[in-house]
């Protein structure tokens, strides 16, 4: 079922149909991780802006030399093998290690080589916020921060908005604000939402969290309510991408961008 238009958009948002596929950490395919290829390498963003996904959700740290990278991991154990934390580790040594693996991306990479791309920029360290707000600046239309923390999520939009030139990123809610608005959910309260939500573009939430449930029917109503869009993650099953739409889920992230533009279109 359509999503209804729930009011002015950030340009982020804007010219863009519903729901909307957000390429989590990039595509990288079967066929793809069976050559070596990575999330959130250059040759992930690739392939997503190949399948014909506008969105990309992807991450930032920040390496020993001050270079933000797309990654999510705080190590590079799970990736590469090598035990380091990204903070110990030089955007040199980064590629090196990424070479076989997809290719580094760093931020500034990734805003001028994709310039269609709409970038959903996890920001994941405190000690990056700055550095990605400024780098973002000049990409603002085309960007939507988000952070499990509110505060880091706000120090990158500030830093962002002294660099740019008056458009401030999009912005999805934090922990904190997000649980102010289950909150207001649980006792039904459209004016703490509203509340809660005021300087929030999105609610990017999983379906349910450690067994209990995040979405519901309410929280979708009153985000809308709001002008708020609702993203779900991570989706990979087509049956789960259809039903949460039925709900009037506005996007879904997915490991499966491809699958997910075929199940939705």
């Amino acid at each position: 079922m359509p999503t209804p238009d729930i009011g002015p958009r950030h340009p982020w948002f804007a010219g863009a149909d519903t729901p909307r596929v957000l390429a989590h950490r990039g595509l990288v395919t079967a066929e793809a991780a069976a050559h070596g290829i990575a999330e959130n390498s250059f040759a992930a963003v690739a392939a997503a802006h190949a399948a014909g996904a506008l969105f990309v959700e992807s991450d930032c740290h920040l390496t020993s030399d001050g270079t933000v990278v797309l990654f999510h991991d705080d190590d590079l154990s799970r990736v590469t093998g090598d035990p380091r934390p990204i903070t110990e580790v030089t955007v040199t040594e980064l590629s090196d290690l990424m070479a076989e693996r997809g290719g580094l991306i760093t931020l500034e990479q990734a805003l001028e080589s994709f310039p269609l791309t709409r970038f959903n920029l996890d920001v994941k360290a405190a000690g990056a916020a700055e550095s990605i707000g400024r780098i973002v600046a000049p990409h603002a239309d085309r960007v939507l921060l988000a952070s499990f923390s509110d505060a880091r999520r706000r120090a990158a939009l500030d830093a962002a908005e002294r660099e740019g030139d008056g458009i401030r990123p999009a912005t999805s809610a934090g922990k904190a604000t997000l649980a102010r608005v289950l909150r207001a959910v649980v006792l039904r309260s459209r004016r703490l939402a509203a509340r809660a939500l005021a300087d929030v573009d999105a609610l990017q939430i999983p379906e349910r969290q450690s067994g209990i449930r995040v979405l519901s029917p309410r929280l979708v109503d009153y985000a809308h309510a709001s002008g708020v869009e609702v993203h779900v993650w991570t989706v990979n099953a087509p049956d789960d991408m259809r039903r949460l739409v039925a709900l009037g889920v506005d996007g879904i992230v997915t490991d499966h961008a491809d699958v997910a533009l075929a199940a939705l279109a």
